[in-house]
């Protein structure tokens, strides 16, 4: 995921970055709500982490504009304001998630997977297309030029999780926790389905699975 994380305390937000960057996700930050204002408008994000008590304002302000303009990314709400009506102001302003200070990072990165995974359930509605290729969600069926291609399930999936982000690189730990919902133990796994998939898209397709070394595949247009 490409993470959002907008927190005042320095300690807090490297610690955060250091370990959301080993667990193969992009981050940025910020430290105030105008520079999340600017990195938001400059850049798409997946997910954002926002404490309440920033220096220019409560992290919930941001909440709102974000899902004012229509974005849909997600988000956890990352704060030491633990009452029931704190909780549920951050739920309705927008969060999908709030957590309490202090925390463990692995909780934070579960709730963010968790998060993605119901994410990914509620977008499994409609079809994205990119060239010759097209995911029709209603059928679960890969289509090129109209065609279904005959692809098991979890290649399916694969190719459905890149259509969504065409050129977004998804690192390897990312298109597990898409397709089995967890981080396997070998990476033959994968690997096997990108073979399938490839072979079935085979090489007169206006579309590729690219592999971009050292962080992970892509979806691009020949």
């Amino acid at each position: 995921m490409h993470i959002l994380i907008v927190e005042d305390d320095a300690h807090i937000a490297e610690n955060l970055m250091t370990f959301l960057d080993l667990r193969g996700h992009a981050c940025d930050y910020a430290p105030t709500l105008r520079g999340a204002r600017q990195l938001a408008d400059q850049a798409a994000f997946d997910a954002l982490i926002v404490d309440r008590g920033l220096p220019d304002g409560d992290g919930l302000a941001l909440i709102r504009d974000l899902r004012a303009q229509g974005k849909s990314l997600f988000v956890l709400v990352l704060t030491a304001r633990d009452t029931l009506e704190d909780k549920l102001a951050g739920f309705e302003a927008g969060a999908d998630d709030y957590l309490v200070k202090p925390f463990a990072l692995q909780e934070v990165e579960a709730r963010l997977d968790a998060i993605a995974r119901r994410g990914k359930q509620r977008d499994d509605t409609g079809s994205w297309r990119l060239a010759d290729i097209e995911y029709d969600a209603s059928a679960q069926e890969i289509r090129q030029d109209g065609q279904a291609l005959r692809l098991p399930p979890k290649a399916v999936r694969l190719l459905a999780v890149l259509l969504q982000h065409p050129n977004r690189v998804f690192s390897r730990r990312e298109l597990e926790l898409a397709i089995w919902g967890r981080e396997q133990e070998s990476s033959d796994n994968l690997r096997t389905l990108l073979h399938t998939a490839r072979r079935q898209l085979g090489d007169a397709s206006r579309v590729e699975i690219v592999n971009t070394h050292g962080l992970g595949y892509k979806l691009a247009q020949r």
